[in-house]
């Protein structure tokens, strides 16, 4: 077998044996097939795409490059939840409480944030404590014993995605549905649960700009994730604009408590209590309005928020700081961000909004950047929201006042003021789940 003739293959948008592609992925671990070959291929792959047949077999060769997590070890079903990304994306440290406290077992593997978008790590890693490396086997443990955790990536799921990656980045494929696809879905099948719901980010804050494209790409993970015999299922959801009102890691945390307290944004709450919906039905826990009761439920006993505080102290952080939000750090330096004239907000660039809070080093611009949890956005006005000239649309915080001038300058710039009120558009704009009981 050559390299060289599996890029003749595709170059002719000839679909490819499974034999080739593992053989393809296999050397290209190894290092026998050079970064160039690859890069060729990816480019084929760029314009041809892939069947599903392929982008399923391309997939399980990336899972089973690495580590395959069994969580046999773990008592009853498993179920994970995956965004593609996004702005003030807190989800987890909500809806991971709340599947617990329904008798579901949630263990996660998250990352840190890179660019204009957040990390579940860095959010967990502001709770003074968390640790976020343990080993496997107290990682199990903690599972066990309180229902759910959330760690770190291992070093060693799907490497071929890591290699592979790092090529897109440097080569104009990242955009691709089959590459997307397989090395999302590559990492989660390694990481070993029995169901995964996905969170497919739309909008100016995301990945995929257009509700289509999103469609496609969800629907291309939930077929790889069903073939490869998990329960999968999507929901496609709105990041047009942040998602909730706090962007930056200790303020999201200190937002997510709010939420599992019954008091959080009407956006973040409603998304949360889907995806958790989703989540149990996965788990199948009962159908779709037995599943939502539940949820609510265990926002409003309290339960869900008891989670969170013994997740947190079974990770060696300090709990306290759950159960009172008050003693989290506060940023040194602060400014408001004005209404330059009055109006409707028409609209907020998410992504600008991301980019603002990584200036004021709520996030890193690098993997090696340091950041300072305690900085960060607060929206004090969301699209649709009517202001007056000199009203406060968002407060900035940071512990470097050089930052703020131009963190206000990009959120002014990202913010659009119309005498026009907007149309409220809807959180989840689609539902991929055909598991679903009504």
């Amino acid at each position: 077998m050559r390299m060289y003739d599996i890029i003749t293959k595709k170059k002719h948008n000839e679909e490819l044996t499974n034999e080739e592609i593992t053989w393809m992925i296999e050397g290209f671990v190894k290092g026998d097939i050079p970064d160039y070959q690859m890069s060729a291929f990816m480019m084929a792959v760029y314009f041809n795409g892939m069947t599903d047949e392929e982008m399923t077999n391309l997939t399980m060769a990336m899972a089973k490059s690495g580590d395959m997590v069994d969580l046999s070890a773990i008592e009853g079903i498993k179920v994970d939840k995956h965004s593609t990304g996004g702005v003030g994306d807190k989800t987890t440290l909500v809806v991971a409480p709340i599947v617990a406290a329904c008798g579901v077992k949630v263990a996660k593997m998250s990352g840190k944030g890179l660019g204009h978008t957040g990390g579940t790590i860095d959010k967990l890693e502001s709770i003074p404590g968390y640790n976020t490396t343990i080993g496997r086997e107290e990682f199990f443990d903690i599972v066990n014993k309180t229902g759910l955790s959330v760690i770190g990536q291992s070093g060693n799921i799907a490497p071929a995605d890591k290699k592979l990656y790092a090529l897109r980045d440097v080569t104009a494929t990242v955009d691709s549905v089959p590459l997307i696809a397989s090395s999302i879905m590559s990492k989660k099948l390694a990481s070993g649960s029995d169901c995964i719901l996905l969170d497919v980010k739309m909008g100016s804050g995301a990945f995929m700009k257009t509700e289509e494209d999103a469609y496609l790409l969800a629907e291309k993970m939930v077929e790889i994730g069903n073939k490869a015999g998990r329960k999968v299922a999507a929901l496609i959801t709105d990041m047009d604009i942040p998602l909730g009102n706090a962007i930056g890691n200790s303020l999201e945390v200190i937002e997510a408590v709010n939420t599992l307290k019954g008091q959080g944004p009407e956006d973040l709450t409603d998304i949360c209590i889907e995806l958790a919906t989703h989540m149990l039905l996965l788990a199948d826990k009962g159908d779709i309005d037995t599943c939502r009761e539940m949820v609510k439920d265990a926002i409003k006993s309290g339960k869900a928020l008891e989670k969170l505080a013994l997740m947190v102290e079974a990770h060696g952080g300090n709990a306290e700081y759950i159960r009172n939000t008050e003693l989290f750090d506060k940023a040194q330096h602060t400014m408001e961000v004005k209404a330059s004239k009055s109006g409707y907000i028409a609209s907020i660039n998410t992504e600008q909004c991301g980019i603002a809070s990584v200036v004021l080093e709520a996030g890193r611009e690098t993997k090696e950047s340091l950041i300072d949890y305690s900085a960060g956005i607060v929206l004090k006005k969301k699209v649709g929201d009517y202001v007056n000239q000199g009203d406060t649309i968002a407060v900035l915080y940071t512990n470097n006042c050089n930052k703020l001038e131009g963190a206000c300058k990009i959120l002014e710039d990202s913010c659009k003021i119309r005498e026009v009120q907007p149309e409220k558009r809807p959180i989840i704009l689609r539902i991929i789940n055909k598991f679903l009981k009504s």
